[in-house]
């Protein structure tokens, strides 16, 4: 039998963990779970052999923390030392994650949140069904360029009469 499975978690990469736990916690109001933490190239323990068996061999070290979210969704910030910024880091035709989503019943609030802790506001916020449901949202960048979603609503219940 075939059944939903649970989000885990997601990982990020970003220049400064250390700047973005501190975004994430102030704005999204996430928890650390693990503060920051170094971990460097060897196979003598299990963090390191993972990260070899994930990255291959020569990636030297990184800095890791550990947040989750109001509803257990864990969110690993990752930092490398040759990190790089794209200056175009919404290619969303090409195959990968484009973009993630919380919610907050407060869009405009948490825009302004963002937006005042060094973040973008990508478009303007739209409702779903003007003028018919209360449903909000809006794109948005971290300081660091990472895209994601604001909903006012959770997701199946802004999908599930047929939005479309």
């Amino acid at each position: 039998m075939m059944y939903p499975r649970a989000f885990s978690h997601i990982g990020l990469s970003v220049p400064d963990v250390d700047k973005a736990i501190n975004f994430y916690k102030e704005v999204m109001g996430w928890y650390i779970v693990m503060l920051p933490s170094d971990v460097v190239e060897e196979s003598e323990t299990a963090i390191g052999q993972m990260c070899i068996d994930v990255f291959g061999e020569g990636w030297g070290n990184l800095r890791i923390a550990h947040m989750v979210t109001s509803d257990g969704i864990g969110v690993e910030v990752f930092g490398f030392p040759n990190s790089e910024s794209p200056a175009n880091n919404f290619e969303y035709w090409k195959t990968g994650v484009f973009h993630f989503s919380v919610q907050d019943p407060d869009v405009e609030g948490m825009v302004e949140r963002i937006v005042a802790h060094g973040g973008k506001q990508r478009m303007p916020i739209r409702e779903y069904y003007p003028n018919e449901k209360p449903y909000k949202m809006c794109y948005v960048e971290d300081p660091f360029g990472i895209v994601f979603e604001i909903y006012s609503h959770s997701y199946e219940v802004t999908y599930s009469s047929g939005a479309y």
